[in-house]
């Protein structure tokens, strides 16, 4: 990893492990905060970035067990089944557009600027929608026409960094009319296939440099963001459960627009 601090690489890997874990699941945007930390800690490669989400993935893995158990061995029902085809099919949507950007070339920015936009412009749509929200409590189950468009709010997220994969996908399917916690648990579920399999993607793209000789970054600091951002997103993923029962997602589209707002000024004085 090329260095832009003095900082060991270990404590910089722990807390960009604990900033993925804090925002992987909440409507701020994960890599959005892992670009932006990049600016003063040492780089890490985009594998980093991409594989420790698995960590937070796990954590919700263990969090839904009991509904992932109970969907698993009501498979024959029809409720369960057509929560799995719901789930596939965003998934799939998610899944063709990705692969399709990969071959096109595309890669996250490097520079701050398009996140702190990303981030203002956000906060403003959660505003938004949360103002917009005509029913207070919603539908509890997710129809098809919520799950395809939160397959297509989940690229768009990956497209920009700052707009959050998690915000995106709740904050449509609760404009769509879904409640809160249901929006909540399908995304969060969808997080799951899609998270790994970015991962998988990212690393056998790493196998493949490293058969070239190209340089990637380093396994065990990989591992090391993977669990740190995992035992973080635990106890993220639990309180974001509970909050959701009685509260909005405003507070965060204003600490949005504040951290956008103030990242923009920061860019425009650097740039002077």
């Amino acid at each position: 990893m090329n260095t832009r601090s003095p900082m060991p690489n270990w404590l910089a890997t722990i807390i960009l492990g604990i900033v993925e874990g804090l925002t992987e699941f909440l409507p701020i945007s994960s890599t959005g905060h892992l670009l932006l930390f990049e600016q003063w800690l040492p780089y890490q490669t985009e594998l980093f970035n991409t594989v420790i989400q698995s960590g937070a993935v796990v954590a919700v893995l263990i969090v839904f067990s009991g509904r992932l158990r109970a969907l698993v061995v009501h498979w024959r029902e029809m409720e369960s089944r057509k929560y799995w085809m719901k789930l596939a099919a965003a998934f799939v949507i998610t899944g063709i557009g990705g692969v399709a950007l990969k071959k096109f070339g595309w890669r996250l920015p490097e520079s701050a600027a398009p996140v702190a936009w990303a981030t203002l412009i956000g906060g403003l749509f959660i505003l938004a929608i949360e103002r917009g929200r005509e029913a207070p409590v919603g539908r509890e189950d997710i129809t098809w026409q919520v799950a395809v468009a939160v397959g297509l709010a989940q690229l768009l997220a990956g497209v920009f960094p700052g707009t959050s994969r998690s915000g995106a996908t709740i904050l449509i399917a609760v404009a769509m009319g879904a409640a809160r916690p249901a929006a909540v648990e399908f995304s969060f579920l969808l997080g799951i296939p899609t998270i790994f399999a970015a991962s998988a993607l990212e690393i056998g793209l790493k196998l493949q440099r490293e058969e070239a000789g190209g340089e990637v970054g380093s396994w065990p600091m990989v591992l090391l963001g993977t669990v740190t951002a995992g035992v973080t997103a635990f106890i993220v993923v639990k309180w974001v459960l509970r909050f959701v029962q009685t509260h909005t997602f405003s507070a965060f589209g204003w600490y949005r627009i504040v951290l956008g707002g103030a990242l923009i000024a920061w860019e425009a004085v650097r740039g002077d």
